[in-house]
Protein backbone atom coordinates (compact mmCIF):
# COMPACT_ATOMS: atom_id res chain seq x y z
CA UNK A 1 0.00 0.00 0.00
CA UNK A 2 2.71 2.43 0.61
CA UNK A 3 5.98 2.87 -1.69
CA UNK A 4 9.22 5.09 -2.09
CA UNK A 5 7.02 7.77 -3.70
CA UNK A 6 5.84 8.75 -0.20
CA UNK A 7 9.29 9.39 1.14
CA UNK A 8 10.84 10.87 -1.87
CA UNK A 9 11.77 14.66 -1.45
CA UNK A 10 11.38 14.66 2.46
CA UNK A 11 11.07 18.30 3.84
CA UNK A 12 13.26 20.07 6.43
CA UNK A 13 10.67 21.07 9.16
CA UNK A 14 11.03 23.92 10.96
CA UNK A 15 8.52 24.26 13.94
CA UNK A 16 8.30 28.13 14.09
CA UNK A 17 7.40 28.37 10.65
CA UNK A 18 4.94 30.25 8.85
CA UNK A 19 2.84 33.27 9.97
CA UNK A 20 0.62 31.69 12.19
CA UNK A 21 0.92 29.95 15.81
CA UNK A 22 1.07 26.45 17.42
CA UNK A 23 -1.65 25.93 20.25
CA UNK A 24 -3.59 22.89 21.58
CA UNK A 25 -7.06 22.16 19.86
CA UNK A 26 -8.78 18.83 20.92
CA UNK A 27 -5.55 17.92 22.46
CA UNK A 28 -3.54 18.14 19.54
CA UNK A 29 -0.38 20.45 18.88
CA UNK A 30 -2.20 22.67 15.95
CA UNK A 31 -0.72 25.02 13.53
CA UNK A 32 -3.34 28.13 13.17
CA UNK A 33 -3.44 30.74 10.77
CA UNK A 34 -5.81 32.73 9.75
CA UNK A 35 -8.79 34.89 11.69
CA UNK A 36 -10.34 32.54 14.80
CA UNK A 37 -13.46 34.64 14.35
CA UNK A 38 -14.31 33.27 11.15
CA UNK A 39 -17.07 30.85 10.93
CA UNK A 40 -15.68 29.13 7.71
CA UNK A 41 -12.55 26.83 8.61
CA UNK A 42 -10.41 24.59 6.55
CA UNK A 43 -8.55 21.92 7.86
CA UNK A 44 -5.22 20.91 6.45
CA UNK A 45 -4.05 17.19 6.86
CA UNK A 46 -0.60 16.75 6.23
CA UNK A 47 1.44 13.83 4.07
CA UNK A 48 3.81 11.29 6.30
CA UNK A 49 6.09 14.02 7.26
CA UNK A 50 3.65 15.79 9.43
CA UNK A 51 2.67 19.78 10.31
CA UNK A 52 5.44 20.93 10.58
CA UNK A 53 6.90 20.79 7.04
CA UNK A 54 7.53 24.28 5.46
CA UNK A 55 5.82 24.54 2.31
CA UNK A 56 2.51 22.78 4.07
CA UNK A 57 2.27 25.90 6.64
CA UNK A 58 3.02 28.47 3.53
CA UNK A 59 0.14 26.90 2.09
CA UNK A 60 -2.01 27.33 5.09
CA UNK A 61 -0.93 31.02 5.34
CA UNK A 62 -2.12 31.33 1.33
CA UNK A 63 -5.17 30.06 2.29
CA UNK A 64 -6.09 31.86 5.22
CA UNK A 65 -4.84 35.22 3.13
CA UNK A 66 -8.18 34.32 1.24
CA UNK A 67 -10.78 34.23 4.80
CA UNK A 68 -10.39 31.16 5.94
CA UNK A 69 -9.78 30.12 9.73
CA UNK A 70 -7.26 27.39 8.48
CA UNK A 71 -6.33 24.72 11.37
CA UNK A 72 -3.04 22.13 10.15
CA UNK A 73 -3.53 19.19 12.85
CA UNK A 74 -0.57 17.01 14.07
CA UNK A 75 -2.23 14.07 13.73
CA UNK A 76 1.40 12.36 14.54
CA UNK A 77 1.84 13.44 18.62
CA UNK A 78 5.13 14.84 17.75
CA UNK A 79 6.28 11.76 15.62
CA UNK A 80 6.40 12.47 11.82
CA UNK A 81 7.77 9.59 9.89
CA UNK A 82 11.72 10.16 9.48
CA UNK A 83 13.42 8.39 6.60
CA UNK A 84 16.46 8.47 8.42
CA UNK A 85 14.61 5.85 10.94
CA UNK A 86 15.86 2.77 9.67
CA UNK A 87 14.42 1.00 12.80
CA UNK A 88 11.32 2.50 11.82
CA UNK A 89 10.46 1.91 8.29
CA UNK A 90 7.31 3.08 6.81
CA UNK A 91 5.26 -0.35 7.27
CA UNK A 92 5.97 -0.39 10.95
CA UNK A 93 5.89 3.43 11.59
CA UNK A 94 1.86 3.54 9.83
CA UNK A 95 1.07 0.80 12.42
CA UNK A 96 1.03 3.65 14.59
CA UNK A 97 -0.28 6.22 12.86
CA UNK A 98 -2.51 4.68 10.07
CA UNK A 99 -5.48 7.21 8.85
CA UNK A 100 -7.94 5.83 11.07
CA UNK A 101 -6.42 6.96 13.31
CA UNK A 102 -5.74 10.37 12.30
CA UNK A 103 -9.87 10.02 11.11
CA UNK A 104 -10.61 9.86 14.78
CA UNK A 105 -8.35 13.02 15.73
CA UNK A 106 -9.82 14.95 12.68
CA UNK A 107 -13.11 14.34 14.15
CA UNK A 108 -12.33 15.34 17.67
CA UNK A 109 -10.68 19.06 16.00
CA UNK A 110 -14.05 19.27 14.01
CA UNK A 111 -15.77 19.65 17.44
CA UNK A 112 -13.54 21.82 19.03
CA UNK A 113 -14.54 24.10 16.17
CA UNK A 114 -17.91 23.63 15.82
CA UNK A 115 -17.83 24.73 20.35
CA UNK A 116 -15.95 27.58 18.95
CA UNK A 117 -18.81 29.11 16.64
CA UNK A 118 -17.66 27.80 13.45
CA UNK A 119 -20.55 26.19 11.37
CA UNK A 120 -18.89 25.60 7.68
CA UNK A 121 -15.90 23.34 7.49
CA UNK A 122 -14.23 22.04 4.49
CA UNK A 123 -10.87 19.72 4.61
CA UNK A 124 -7.73 19.13 2.17
CA UNK A 125 -5.28 16.01 2.27
CA UNK A 126 -2.35 15.74 0.95
CA UNK A 127 -0.85 11.64 0.46
CA UNK A 128 -1.81 10.28 3.58
CA UNK A 129 -3.90 12.75 5.36
CA UNK A 130 -6.00 12.14 1.72
CA UNK A 131 -7.48 8.63 3.36
CA UNK A 132 -8.75 11.07 6.61
CA UNK A 133 -10.36 13.88 4.00
CA UNK A 134 -12.42 10.60 2.16
CA UNK A 135 -13.64 9.48 5.72
CA UNK A 136 -14.60 12.79 7.16
CA UNK A 137 -16.56 13.26 3.23
CA UNK A 138 -17.89 9.83 3.55
CA UNK A 139 -19.36 10.49 6.97
CA UNK A 140 -20.53 13.99 6.04
CA UNK A 141 -18.83 15.39 8.94
CA UNK A 142 -17.14 18.24 6.05
CA UNK A 143 -19.35 20.85 3.73
CA UNK A 144 -16.34 20.19 0.71
CA UNK A 145 -12.90 18.27 0.32
CA UNK A 146 -9.71 18.02 -1.70
CA UNK A 147 -7.36 15.33 -2.18
CA UNK A 148 -4.27 16.26 -3.52
CA UNK A 149 -2.26 12.90 -4.75
CA UNK A 150 -3.82 10.67 -2.57
CA UNK A 151 -2.56 7.95 -1.33
CA UNK A 152 -4.49 4.50 0.49
CA UNK A 153 -8.06 5.98 -1.01
CA UNK A 154 -9.72 2.76 -3.00
CA UNK A 155 -12.85 3.09 -5.74
CA UNK A 156 -15.22 2.07 -2.75
CA UNK A 157 -13.96 5.15 -0.78
CA UNK A 158 -15.21 7.38 -3.52
CA UNK A 159 -18.38 5.85 -3.93
CA UNK A 160 -19.05 6.61 -0.55
CA UNK A 161 -18.63 10.58 -1.16
CA UNK A 162 -21.95 12.48 -1.74
CA UNK A 163 -20.37 15.88 -0.96
CA UNK A 164 -18.02 18.03 -3.29
CA UNK A 165 -14.78 16.79 -3.94
CA UNK A 166 -11.99 17.72 -6.09
CA UNK A 167 -9.00 15.21 -6.55
CA UNK A 168 -5.71 16.52 -7.75
CA UNK A 169 -3.35 13.87 -8.93
CA UNK A 170 -0.19 13.60 -10.62
CA UNK A 171 0.51 12.12 -14.16
CA UNK A 172 3.77 10.24 -12.34
CA UNK A 173 2.04 8.60 -9.51
CA UNK A 174 2.56 4.72 -8.63
CA UNK A 175 0.10 5.10 -5.37
CA UNK A 176 -2.64 6.72 -7.36
CA UNK A 177 -1.98 6.45 -10.96
CA UNK A 178 -3.94 8.39 -13.64
CA UNK A 179 -5.87 4.79 -14.34
CA UNK A 180 -7.11 4.65 -10.49
CA UNK A 181 -7.84 8.56 -10.74
CA UNK A 182 -10.28 8.09 -14.00
CA UNK A 183 -11.81 5.03 -11.80
CA UNK A 184 -12.48 7.65 -9.42
CA UNK A 185 -14.01 10.52 -11.71
CA UNK A 186 -16.07 7.52 -13.41
CA UNK A 187 -17.86 7.04 -9.88
CA UNK A 188 -18.40 10.62 -9.36
CA UNK A 189 -19.73 11.33 -13.10
CA UNK A 190 -22.13 8.29 -11.98
CA UNK A 191 -23.39 10.93 -9.48
CA UNK A 192 -24.80 13.81 -11.05
CA UNK A 193 -25.99 15.62 -7.55
CA UNK A 194 -22.83 15.75 -6.69
CA UNK A 195 -20.06 18.30 -7.99
CA UNK A 196 -16.44 16.88 -8.55
CA UNK A 197 -13.94 17.71 -9.91
CA UNK A 198 -10.55 15.08 -11.00
CA UNK A 199 -7.39 16.88 -12.71
CA UNK A 200 -4.18 14.99 -13.58
CA UNK A 201 -1.47 17.29 -13.68
CA UNK A 202 1.45 16.53 -16.50
CA UNK A 203 5.03 16.05 -15.96
CA UNK A 204 4.19 16.15 -11.91
CA UNK A 205 4.91 13.40 -9.64
CA UNK A 206 3.28 12.26 -6.29
CA UNK A 207 3.81 14.81 -3.76
CA UNK A 208 4.12 17.76 -6.07
CA UNK A 209 1.65 20.13 -4.52
CA UNK A 210 3.54 20.54 -0.81
CA UNK A 211 7.11 18.63 -1.74
CA UNK A 212 8.59 20.78 -4.12
CA UNK A 213 12.00 22.40 -4.06
CA UNK A 214 11.48 26.23 -4.01
CA UNK A 215 14.41 26.47 -6.19
CA UNK A 216 12.95 24.57 -8.87
CA UNK A 217 10.24 27.11 -11.05
CA UNK A 218 8.72 24.46 -12.83
CA UNK A 219 8.02 23.22 -9.92
CA UNK A 220 6.90 25.85 -7.78
CA UNK A 221 4.79 26.88 -10.79
CA UNK A 222 2.70 23.33 -10.77
CA UNK A 223 2.35 23.47 -6.86
CA UNK A 224 1.12 26.86 -7.17
CA UNK A 225 -1.26 25.79 -9.51
CA UNK A 226 -2.97 22.82 -7.82
CA UNK A 227 -3.31 25.16 -5.08
CA UNK A 228 -4.89 27.78 -6.80
CA UNK A 229 -7.76 24.71 -7.76
CA UNK A 230 -7.88 24.12 -4.25
CA UNK A 231 -8.69 28.18 -3.38
CA UNK A 232 -11.28 27.89 -6.48
CA UNK A 233 -12.90 24.88 -4.76
CA UNK A 234 -12.97 25.68 -1.39
CA UNK A 235 -14.61 29.28 -2.62
CA UNK A 236 -17.01 27.47 -4.81
CA UNK A 237 -18.24 25.28 -1.86
CA UNK A 238 -17.55 26.83 1.19
CA UNK A 239 -20.25 29.67 2.20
Amino acid sequence: MSGPECCSNPPVLNPNGGAGHVEKLAALNSYLTGSPDSNVALLLISDIFGYEAPNLRNLADKVAAAGYYVIVPDFFHADPYNPENTNRPLPVWLKDHGPDKGFEDAKSIIDALKSKGVSVIGAAGFCWGAKVVVELAKSRLIQAAVQLHPSFVSVDDIKGVDIPIAILGAEIDKMSPPELLQQFEQVLTAKPGVDSLVKIFPKVSHGWSVRYDKKDAEAVKAAEEAHQVLLNWFAKHLK
